[in-house]
């Protein structure tokens, strides 16, 4: 009996099939002969894969739907890449799947990598079909490709291979992922970033380096990525949890966060998936072509991007028709749905009702939204200092000009409820009296732009645009030229004083937090102006930037960090305790605004509010949902730090001197969550509803792209 009826999926775009699907599925059979890769034994007996199931399997026509257009050794090459990465994913968990040799396990990936050496440089012989296969399939691949390229495909190839531990550990515990750790760690372990560096490959379209960090790549990528890897875990149910015993599967995780039947979590995966696949395509028109715009892209840019999507969708289009077809899977008698002339509403019907229920907001409840069930991370202390800081910032922010009644309604009154010194002194208990009075100022700045996009710039969307614009440039002692609004004078003195007591090293950190919250409060901003209510998942992600979380972190390293600990930020530990902890951060803040932002202020961005669109539930209903989200943020945060990082130092043998580094970032991010749950549970800034005010007229900065709107008008009708 199947465990649930596959849900009505949104196909936007038709499959198309390569012609040389044939040429491509002779190739690769043979291919896996030559590597070995069907006479492996599995340690339980027989063996990994045999013909049959390599030919039940067709991966040759996987990625002939998948790169429709490449050319014959192209879509070979690209075949045995996939069957290569099946094969490992599969001979890796049969070999250590149940064993609890974790560090064989990590030594065996350590070794795999040096398989994608750069050309010339010369690699170890293969000494099993996984190294025999990769060396192959790189060495075919990289000399036509940059060396940027080279760099993405070596990092994301890391990915799915050193992230198939964390599946590994939470199958020695018996641990089901919660939501926001399952998307992100999948979006790795899953190979789908994998598949979109082969997609430039096959479709002669790579990604100009320029572009490829920006955020709509990685958001076209992410977006991408998740929509493969949900449509997945709803094909590969009933392999993956009834016959193997896994627990990596969003229907899985769904089921057990929300104690939902199983085809219910299958439904909600499915809308969840249909939102990501929406995400891409509003990425695709809205945020692209404003990133060419800002960043006079070439037509040759344009064209390859444009590819890059193009290909992308047709990975798509193309995953789900394998999926219809292979053997692998969840779809014997399945009923592929309505074809032929007439058919094709049917076939989006999932993704209008998705893209109508993104511009209807649910009902504003109004009354204060009761917070109960979150657990104090632990002792929350004010800094010592606290009141100097008290003292200090009332001067300061009138000096500034940001006590402005009239734009971001601040006025003593809303400043001494607010109590942003608390905050500051809660987060960061152990600094000095000048490094506090200076974080205070840091922590005052960023929550007057939030209110400042809130209450102005959201009625002047042109202005609005131009100020963040314009931010960046004041991360320079001097300026390259004077500031001219409240927001950009402090800035300016916060960078200079900054400047005077950081070492370079932190301080890069600081204006890369700058500039990620710069980049997420227009992303704020631009589904305001429409009156969007965002994906979720895109939600959370900007959140971790937009409340300051980065922030906070990059300006509490302290003097004479090692560099050595640098090298571990983005190792897998690292980044799911710093993720784990700005998401709880950020959770708290939406659980204690929520008032403040969407019963008050009119505002679309919240995960609560999200989670009433989304759901189509109560508030109260969401609220404990998001409070749930934010207990087992909190959960894995203390559970990576006492139980992963000590293997992770034994694993690696980090050296005393990088772990004590570690150590103490931990117990830095350890305050943080303390205090700022603290300084939420007591600030006013969130019990007294906001003032109402008129429409703001605010003068702004100038430029070659502001509006009327941004400044004051004459009474011609023209700016002055």
């Amino acid at each position: 009996m199947k465990p649930f009826t596959l849900p009505d999926f949104y196909l936007p775009h038709p499959p198309r099939l390569n012609s040389h699907l044939e040429f491509a599925r002779a190739h690769s059979l043979d291919w896996a002969k030559r590597m070995g890769i069907l006479d492996e034994p599995d340690p339980a007996g027989g063996l990994v894969w045999d013909a049959e199931r390599l030919e039940r399997m067709d991966f040759a026509l996987l990625c002939a739907y998948t790169h429709p257009d490449c050319d014959a050794e192209a879509l070979a090459l690209v075949t045995e890449w996939y069957v290569w990465v099946f094969f490992f994913d599969d001979d890796f968990l049969a070999k250590f799947k149940n064993g609890g040799q974790r560090g064989t396990a990590t030594r065996y990936l350590e070794r795999l990598e040096h398989f994608m050496a750069e050309p010339g440089t010369p690699a170890p012989d293969p000494e099993n079909p996984a190294e025999a296969g990769l060396a192959d399939c790189w060495a075919r691949t990289a000399s036509s490709m940059s060396p940027a390229w080279r760099r993405r495909m070596v990092l994301s190839t890391h990915n799915l291979m050193v992230e198939s531990l964390w599946e590994l550990d939470n199958i020695a515990r018996e641990r089901i992922a919660n939501p926001l750790e399952y998307i992100e760690m999948r979006r790795r372990v899953g190979g789908a970033p994998w598949s979109a560096n082969l997609v430039e490959y096959a479709a002669g379209a790579e990604v100009p380096d320029r572009f490829a960090t920006e955020r709509p790549l990685r958001v076209l990528c992410d977006t991408f990525s998740d929509a493969v890897h949900l449509r997945n875990d709803l094909f590969s149910y009933e392999r993956e949890v009834r016959v193997e015993g896994e627990n990596a599967n969003a229907v899985l995780v769904l089921e057990t966060f929300l104690g939902l039947p199983t085809q219910t979590a299958a439904n909600l995966v499915n809308d969840l998936l249909t939102t990501r696949l929406k995400q891409f395509e509003d990425t695709a028109e809205v945020e692209v072509p404003q990133l060419f715009s800002a960043r006079l892209a070439s037509a040759a840019e344009q064209a390859a991007v444009g590819r890059y999507v193009l290909g992308l969708q047709d990975w798509q289009a193309g995953g789900h028709e394998w999926h219809l077809r292979s053997s692998r899977y969840m779809n014997s008698g399945l009923d592929t749905g309505p074809t032929g002339l007439g058919t094709v509403t049917a076939r989006l019907i999932p993704g209008l009702r998705i893209q109508l229920n993104q511009h209807t907001p649910p009902a504003r409840s109004p009354g204060t939204l009761p917070v109960t069930g979150l657990t104090p991370p632990g002792p929350a202390t004010p800094n010592p200092h606290l009141a100097a800081a008290r003292d200090d910032l009332p001067r300061w922010v009138a000096a500034t000009g940001l006590l402005d009644p009239a734009a971001p309604g601040w006025t003593a009154k809303s400043m001494a409820e607010a109590d942003f010194a608390l905050f500051a002194a809660l987060v960061h208990p152990e600094v000095s009296e000048s490094e506090l009075v200076l974080r205070a100022r840091w922590c005052a700045w960023g929550f007057h732009v939030g209110d400042l996009l809130s209450h102005a710039y959201r009625a002047l969307p042109s202005a609005g645009r131009e100020q963040l614009r314009r931010l960046p440039q004041f991360l320079a002692d001097p300026p390259p030229q004077p500031p001219v609004t409240p927001v950009e004078r402090a800035l300016a003195q916060l960078w200079c004083d900054t400047s005077a007591t950081t070492e370079a090293a932190t301080l890069r950190q600081v204006r890369a937090a700058v500039l990620d919250s710069v980049e997420s409060w227009q992303l704020w901003l631009d589904n305001e102006i429409r009156r969007r209510i965002p994906d979720p998942v895109d939600h959370l992600e900007n959140r971790r930037a937009a409340f300051g979380g980065r922030l906070v972190t990059a300006l509490g390293r302290p003097a004479g960090h090692p560099s050595a600990a640098d090298a571990l930020a983005d190792t897998s530990v690292l980044r799911q305790l710093e993720n784990s902890a700005l998401d709880h951060a950020a959770l708290v803040n939406d659980l204690y605004s929520y008032r403040r932002e969407i019963h008050d202020s009119g505002e679309h961005q919240n995960l609560v509010y999200i989670t009433q669109s989304f759901l189509g539930c109560t508030r109260d209903a969401a609220r404990d949902i998001v409070v749930d989200l934010a207990e087992e943020r909190l959960r894995q945060f203390e559970q990576t730090a006492r139980d992963k990082l000590p293997v992770f130092f034994t694993d690696h043998a980090v050296a005393a001197a990088t772990r004590a580094a570690v150590l103490a970032q931990v117990h830095r991010w350890q305050q943080y969550l303390a205090g700022n749950l603290a300084w939420h549970t007591g600030t006013g800034r969130y019990t007294a509803a906001a003032p109402q005010r008129p429409r703001p007229r605010i003068a702004g900065p100038t430029g070659p792209f502001v509006s009327a709107l941004g400044g004051r008008r004459t009474n011609t009708g023209r700016p002055a």
